[in-house]
């Protein structure tokens, strides 16, 4: 019997997901804000994917994202296959668990979060750590939250400082769209948990919320 490999010629996985997410919306606007990214981004990746492809899969007219026949028919093998892939994708995690992708800029000691003790008391979350991280980890849907250093707003994102100090520090950041799911909360709550056990002289950042959260 031969041995043989096939390689698939598939476009980039985030062109794909800009299109088929802009495809279901007829719109950038509503692809970004699901897919956490800016609407320019959404463009830009579905026009990459439409030079890739040599064809147009959108008439852009004015106010109005339009499939062409070319986009009508590539849309349902697409979003078949990112069923497939999620379906997949939930037979490798525990039954009822959900997976939380932290990401951490390279500078923190992880110690200091007590990450072991989140798992053991939400064990219907799956925590998994990226470090180091940043906020292009965050805005390319790489993490779902972030603890990063540096300035404290960033448009379209909940930010929560986590130290006292004043100027530049750590911040727990996420999308506004999903800034307050249950598992982001939880891991917000835990972070206020730790403030709120720890001694004085020990204690960890404290969480702080910003824009009057």
């Amino acid at each position: 019997m031969t041995n043989w490999a096939m390689t698939y010629p598939l476009p980039p996985l985030n062109a794909l997901r800009a299109f088929e997410a802009a495809a279901r919306h007829l719109s950038f606007k509503l692809a970004a804000h699901e897919l956490h990214v800016t609407p320019a981004a959404v463009g830009q990746q579905v026009k990459a994917l439409e030079a890739r492809l040599g064809v147009r899969l959108f008439d852009r007219l004015h106010k109005q994202l339009i499939l062409t026949p070319a986009g009508q028919a590539y849309l349902p093998g697409i979003s078949e296959g990112f069923r497939h892939i999620a379906e997949a994708t939930s037979q490798l995690k525990p039954a009822g668990a959900v997976l939380l992708q932290l990401g951490v800029h390279g500078s923190i000691d992880l110690r200091r979060l007590d990450l072991a003790e989140f798992r053991s008391a939400h064990p219907d979350i799956g925590l998994r750590v990226l470090q180091p991280a940043g906020l292009h980890e965050l805005v390319e849907g790489k993490v779902d939250l972030l603890i990063a250093r540096g300035p404290s707003r960033h448009p379209g994102y909940r930010c929560d400082r986590i130290d006292e100090a004043s100027g530049l520090g750590d911040w727990l950041i996420a999308p506004e769209g999903t800034a307050d799911c249950p598992e982001v909360a939880s891991f917000r709550a835990w972070l206020r948990a730790l403030q709120a056990e720890t001694p004085p002289a020990n204690r960890r950042p404290r969480l702080v919320g910003i824009g009057g959260r």
